[in-house]
């Protein structure tokens, strides 16, 4: 390709500006990582972002040679550690891996957002993609989702749901599930699903929705009872467990999933190297172990391919925000 700058100083000046600019750009990937790289999740330990962030950190460290330390920045639905990403240098040393909630659901649920997270945030690729499963606590007098139906209704209003925070897929997914049933339940959000689990094992909710790879080791353990899963087809970590499909109601599918980006304005060339290296991890054993464990098959994926799908994600959630009338401000 052959660019033509202009004749005299200036044109030969705005030449030496753009090479001079690719070629520090291309230094500072070669060079990435110099120093700590600091990974904001913005939801409490112990969560499912937390579960796919720290592998990964773990691989990345090895592979890299300096430390990618986690910063776990819970609250606002994800939007205040979503927030400090935004805000970061754009030089690859501060990077966020986090649920899809204030990337493509906050936007459409919260009135007042200090960032745009499709301008501010710059997509690497996607770390992990899980159905929902709605689980009951045993004191639930309900085996299947038309007892648990019942039993909801016959509460007349005093039912109550728990969920990993406002505008998180769990909670939208249980909007859903409350338009679709025309059941009346009240929300209780948490800041993450570590202890909104707590809470429900405790008793203190009866019903929630959260992804296979936060409540599998409970619904294992027989602390929870699973009702129905949200995913097209049953999960081979679940084969028991019916979808809402085949327990009535179609309407009810959904997903979680886990991305990993940077700031906007990111060089694109370190935005490769970044994802080049996230891959290298997802494709080894620790990390796999962990798409085996939590039913999420690969999706790893590069920049731009995985951009299309976040903008995809944010024109469904908005819909859905729109027909099940959820709002948290």
């Amino acid at each position: 390709m052959r660019l033509f700058f202009g004749s005299g100083n200036a044109g030969k000046q705005l030449g030496f500006a753009i090479a001079a600019s690719v070629l520090s750009f291309s230094a500072l990937a070669q060079n990435w990582p110099s120093s700590t790289v600091t990974v904001v999740v913005p939801w409490p330990p112990g969560g499912p972002s937390d579960i796919a962030a720290r592998p990964l950190a773990k691989g990345l460290t090895q592979g890299l040679g300096q430390p990618f330390v986690i910063d776990n920045r819970a609250g606002g639905g994800g939007n205040i550690g979503t927030s400090v990403v935004t805000r970061a240098k754009p030089d690859g040393n501060t990077l966020l891996i986090t649920s899809s909630a204030p990337i493509v659901i906050n936007p459409s649920l919260y009135k007042n957002m200090n960032f745009d997270p499709l301008k501010d945030l710059a997509p690497v690729t996607n770390l992990l993609r899980v159905p929902l499963v709605l689980v009951a606590h045993p004191s639930v007098p309900a085996k299947n989702l038309k007892e648990l139906m019942a039993y909801i209704q016959s509460k007349k209003g005093q039912f109550s749901y728990g969920s990993s925070g406002n505008g998180t897929p769990q909670h939208l997914t249980s909007e859903l599930f409350a338009s679709v049933t025309k059941l009346e339940m009240t929300h209780v959000p948490y800041k993450g699903s570590a202890p909104a689990i707590s809470d429900l094992l405790g008793g203190h909710i009866p019903v929630m929705f959260d992804s296979t790879i936060a409540i599998m080791p409970h619904i294992k353990s027989g602390k929870v009872k699973p009702i129905a899963i949200s995913s097209a087809k049953r999960s081979p970590l679940l084969p028991d467990v019916p979808t809402f499909a085949e327990a009535g109601l179609p309407q009810i599918e959904s997903y979680a999933w886990y991305g990993f980006f940077a700031p906007s304005k990111t060089p694109k060339a370190v935005l490769d190297k970044i994802n080049a290296e996230a891959q290298k991890v997802m494709k080894g054993p620790e990390f796999q172990k962990v798409l085996a464990d939590t039913g999420s098959d690969y999706v790893g994926d590069s920049p731009e391919n995985f951009a299309k799908f976040v903008q995809a994600e944010h024109a469904r959630w908005s819909k859905v925000v729109k027909q099940s009338g959820a709002t948290v401000d």
